[in-house]
């Protein structure tokens, strides 16, 4: 069970580090023409930016506090927050028909709700 907590966790952390890095240092016109970014032609510079810089913090919350052992309650927090984020995304992506984007947050999200339910219940530190 421990091992597949980890495995979640990095594969989230991963997602969240690739996409915060995007959402927070690469121009919001290019992110517009990428697919699946149209979204952020609606969207102020500032909130996209926000996003990038909680996507993150998404991803060392999900592995960091773990692995050093400080506050390792963290990790189903973030876990938790991430489904809210997912969420937001399948919203988002629900009302622009991007129907398939809509899936792969659901597979996001769900892997959330497996980090956080496991690490808050049968598998805690």
């Amino acid at each position: 069970m421990n091992l597949t907590l980890w495995i979640a966790a990095g594969l989230l952390a991963a997602v969240a580090l690739a996409g915060g890095i995007s959402k927070t240092f690469v121009p919001r016109e290019k992110l517009a023409a990428a697919p699946g970014g149209g979204w952020t032609a609606d969207a102020g510079t500032g909130f996209v930016k926000a996003l990038g810089v909680l996507e993150l913090l998404a991803a060392a919350g999900l592995v960091l506090p773990a692995a050093v052992g400080v506050a390792p309650v963290l990790v189903p927090v973030t876990a938790a927050a991430w489904v809210l984020l997912m969420a937001g995304a399948m919203i988002t992506h629900g009302r622009r028909g991007e129907s398939a984007f809509v899936a792969l947050n659901l597979v996001y999200l769900v892997l959330g709700l497996v980090v956080a339910a496991g690490r808050f219940g049968p598998g805690s530190f």
